[in-house]
């Protein structure tokens, strides 16, 4: 049994009633006044098994797409002394997973609208297996990148379709609600917990192996899938327009490409100018062409609707902000700290423990507060993680357990109530493509927080970085180009004085990095907070305006 799937398995309600008392209780059914099963059957407090048994394998293909975009990070020292690849190779390697995710998401999310949501994410289940186990065997970096290059387009057909069949087997609101809770629960656990189960498989395996611990729970998606799943379709009658299709996947790879590349090497290079010159009039003729068809790719007209617009906004801003922070820390902790793998990955485990804990109980606070409120307290709560963070992320380990909470509570918070309302807002027949809209919204925001965060953080280790009298041209190249690496050039030293002043300089020097870049992103997230506040309270006034005076 895969790590995902064990405990969530072991939730069947054929394994005892501890369920469906949970299921009870938090959605309103008290130990004091219990109604009788056919009553809850009837509002839909109590999911059947078939239901049960969906959600576990919805929330398992989540769990994969999101865990597989952040184990990467723990591996890289690993990985580099045995593949040896170049800095630029490094940063592909961790970039490109979210690249062809980003691009191919409102592609896929369409063709599950057509085609059948249940048929593409069994197919692209098998597909992230099979490429899964090429990039844990890649022999070269070269192979390594065209590989996780595969595995992000089969991950563009897992993830569109898990939220849209969640609206088709959860069709009672308080369900639906919760369902998204603990689907949403799985992203977050997988963004979180990576690191750890990166951790805990490098202190005993290569560092294929964390890649290969997919294969289990791909088994799992696939077989169970086949068995309980619905089959759900909404526009099968239109046909995908390809031109659109070309257009929005290459313009976005490129635009993504430009500003990466911009990021890590600076204005000087040709290729990105290139690409951004290509891409970005592809992208104008795309959303024009939107404009113009019957059943569009992207349906513009969703961006009218303010809860719409504002989900999709706190998503982008929430992911860019956290993951381009976040992605770094477990590089400090193991280059500037000395943690071990493992180490690092228990270090980060507030943020997962309180994903999963706040996840599948915002429905409760949605009730309680209102959407509105619960989605401006995430995105308050990420802004007050991420400056604390990089104030305090000098201190003892102990100093920012408090904003990795606070991290845990905003990103589940937010990505929770954001899918609730991206899925409501759109009608059944477009689902797919509107989570899909949702889905590269948090995919892009996950590989420019990494490129554009990261590239601030390099310029600013590069800019404090000081490097001691008698270090060799060499191992000062090789430390000016990154902090990965320090160790074991510090190491190649004979002066074992000249080899602490070395690892010192680098170590203030990327902590400079990230405590400036932290904060950055917290100020830039609170101006995004002021902006969805202002956004939705005009709205919620003029729909208080619009209804009838009450006799």
């Amino acid at each position: 049994m895969s790590i995902m799937a064990g405990p969530l398995w072991s939730s069947m309600p054929w394994r005892g009633s501890a369920l469906r008392g949970a299921a009870l209780l938090s959605l309103g059914c008290h130990r004091g006044c219990r109604p009788s099963r056919a009553e809850c059957r009837r509002i839909g407090v109590v999911m059947t098994r078939r239901q049960i048994a969906s959600l576990v394998v919805l929330s398992a293909a989540v769990f994969l797409v999101a865990v597989d975009g952040t184990v990467m990070a723990i591996a890289v020292p690993e990985l580099t002394a045995e593949l040896g690849p170049t800095y630029t190779q490094v940063l592909w390697i961790g970039d490109i997973y979210s690249f062809m995710l980003a691009g191919l998401l409102v592609t896929a999310g369409n063709l599950g609208d057509r085609l059948g949501r249940k048929r593409l994410l069994l197919f692209a289940a098998a597909g992230f297996g099979v490429m899964s186990v090429a990039a844990a065997m890649a022999p070269t970096p070269e192979l390594l990148i065209a590989a996780r290059a595969l595995q992000g387009v089969a991950g563009a057909g897992l993830m569109p379709p898990t939220l849209a069949l969640i609206r088709g087997v959860f069709t009672e609101p308080r369900q639906r609600t919760r369902a998204i809770g603990i689907w949403s629960a799985a992203g977050s656990a997988g963004a979180s917990v990576g690191p750890t189960v990166a951790g805990l498989l490098l202190s005993h395996f290569f560092w294929g192996s964390v890649l290969l611990i997919n294969v289990p729970v791909v088994i799992f998606i696939v077989v169970v899938g086949a068995w309980v799943l619905p089959e759900s379709r909404g526009d099968s009658e239109q046909p995908l327009d390809v031109v659109s299709i070309l257009l929005s996947t290459a313009g976005i790879i490129g635009t993504i490409y430009a500003i990466t590349e911009f990021a890590h090497s600076g204005f000087g290079h040709l290729p990105p100018w290139i690409a951004l010159v290509v891409s970005v009039p592809m992208l104008g003729y795309f959303l024009r062409r939107q404009l113009q068809l019957p059943v569009p790719l992207l349906d513009l007209s969703l961006f009218s609707i303010v809860r719409f617009r504002a989900a999709v906004v706190a998503e982008f801003s929430v992911v860019f902000a956290a993951t381009g922070a976040l992605f770094f820390i477990p590089i400090y902790f193991q280059e500037v700290l000395g943690y071990s793998p493992m180490r690092t990955g228990v270090s980060l485990l507030p943020v997962s423990l309180v994903s999963v804990v706040v996840s599948p109980n915002t429905g409760k606070l949605i009730r309680a507060f209102g959407a509105r409120k619960v989605l401006l307290s995430g995105m308050v709560s990420s802004t007050v993680g991420l400056i604390s963070l990089g104030l305090l992320e000098s201190q003892p380990y102990w100093a920012i357990v408090g904003p990795l909470v606070l991290l845990g509570y905003g990103f589940a918070s937010v990505l929770t109530v954001a899918a609730d309302l991206v899925l409501m807002s759109a009608p059944h027949e477009r689902a797919g493509a509107a989570t899909g809209v949702s889905e590269t919204s948090f995919e892009l925001g996950s590989a420019l927080g990494i490129a554009l965060i990261g590239s601030a953080i390099t310029a600013i280790y590069q800019a404090r970085l000081s490097i001691p009298a008698g270090v060799g041209e060499q191992v000062s190249a090789s430390v000016t180009e990154s902090v990965t690496g320090v160790a074991d050039a510090a190491a190649s030293l004979a002066d074992p004085a000249l080899a602490e002043a070395l690892l010192t300089s680098a170590g203030n020097a990327f902590s400079a990095g990230l405590t400036i870049a932290s904060v950055g992103a917290g100020l830039l997230l609170a101006g995004v907070t002021w902006w969805v506040q202002r956004n939705t309270r005009d709205a919620s006034k003029t729909r208080a305006a619009a209804r009838p005076a009450q006799p």
